[in-house]
């Protein structure tokens, strides 16, 4: 008799579980489709995706996730297939890349530390952590020595997009030939600094990240002055984009190659 009452208890507590709805940490709708023990529950979760062997009490509070919940920033979301965020507990190249451009687009803190990140955004499917390590995977390469980057708006002047048609990947001292220091130059054109009352010194960095003086000019002269930096930044690009042609993607030498610096940069 007592066996019978405990069997009951069971099908009582099954038949009132399933059905049951909750929300977790992602604001993702859960519903209970399966009871079998507090241990071993099955979920479907608002975007379709089933979750089996789940525990009751992760369900309550708000625990369990599915592979499409937009655990990163709010945005991005590992998704199903062969790539893994981590392997022996060691986050993946794939997804460090990965998470660092969500850190860009939607960290605010990190915009206010790097201003140049304000305004970019990421395309949608690369929200998907599958598509995006797909992506890696055909365009990484690597050269002896050198740390890589994935920059966007090498191919394209101005682009604020990640996306696979404006990324690249190019050796960290090439990305930084296209890095500006808007705060250092004030309202002078790009490559122009005022030294005391009446000089304009022109600043460069060279192919080493070093900077050098190019030129000196006087107030009223920022024309001239611009167009010394103009000269002598768009010869290096030149340069450089030489020196690695056979490491580099012939896109990223021919955008090298046409790339002119602007007064507005």
């Amino acid at each position: 008799m007592v066996k019978k009452e405990i069997i009951t208890g069971n099908v009582k507590l099954q038949s009132k579980r399933i059905g049951e709805v909750n929300y977790n940490n992602f604001n993702s709708k859960m519903t209970i489709v399966e009871y079998f023990n507090s241990k071993n529950i099955t979920i479907r979760f608002d975007n379709g995706f089933i979750g089996e062997n789940r525990i009751y009490s992760s369900f309550k509070n708000g625990q369990s996730k599915s592979p499409y919940c937009r655990s990163i920033r709010g945005m991005g979301y590992v998704g199903e297939g062969k790539h893994k965020g981590q392997i022996n507990q060691i986050k993946t190249k794939e997804y460090n890349t990965w998470q660092s451009v969500l850190e860009r687009v939607y960290n605010k803190d990190i915009q206010r530390q790097f201003p140049t990140y304000i305004g970019s955004s990421l395309c949608e499917e690369w929200h998907n952590f599958q598509i995006f390590a797909d992506w890696y995977d055909e365009n990484f390469y690597e050269i002896e020595g050198h740390r890589m980057c994935l920059d966007k708006d090498i191919l394209h002047r101005h682009n604020k997009i990640y996306s696979p048609e404006n990324c690249v990947f190019v050796p960290n001292n090439i990305n930084t030939l296209f890095i500006k220091c808007d705060s250092v130059r004030g309202n002078f054109p790009i490559g122009v600094t005022q030294d005391g009352k009446y000089n304009l010194h022109v600043h460069c960095s060279d192919n080493h990240s070093k900077q050098i003086k190019i030129g000196e000019f006087k107030i009223g002269q920022e024309k001239e002055a611009y167009k010394c930096y103009k000269t002598y930044k768009e010869n290096l690009i030149k340069e450089v984009a030489d020196e690695y042609e056979d490491r580099i993607p012939k896109i990223v030498y021919d955008a090298m190659y046409r790339y002119e610096v602007e007064i507005t940069d």
